[in-house]
């Protein structure tokens, strides 16, 4: 089993200079860290991919849908589909989950 402290993933990423780090990798899992720094400048990724909000609040817009989020939400991009966090705390960190193959799964 392998653990991932929440503390110790901001610790990483706090020292690290970058908005995200990458946890853990495997298969075609990758769990990632992420925190915009004032402005998300996310572009569509090649691959499906879940967030979980970890600390702070702010709105997600997917397609064109848009929610408020709070830690503990669960959120849901498909793979090449537009998506950012806006108006988001300076606190607001998510952890980012990538799956399946490129170009996402089908919906079938």
């Amino acid at each position: 089993m392998t653990t991932i402290a929440l503390r110790d993933a901001q610790l990483a990423l706090a020292s690290s200079g970058s908005t995200f780090i990458t946890s853990l990798r495997h298969g075609t899992l990758e769990v990632e860290l992420y925190q915009p720094d004032g402005v998300d400048l996310q572009t569509p990724h090649t691959r499906d991919e879940l967030y979980v909000v970890a600390t702070g609040t702010g709105e997600f817009i997917c397609a064109e849908a848009q929610n408020p989020v709070q830690p503990g939400d669960v959120l849901f991009a498909a793979a090449g589909v537009e998506h950012r966090f806006v108006r988001f705390s300076t606190d607001f960190c998510v952890w980012v989950f990538f799956y399946g193959p490129e170009g996402g799964e089908s919906a079938g």
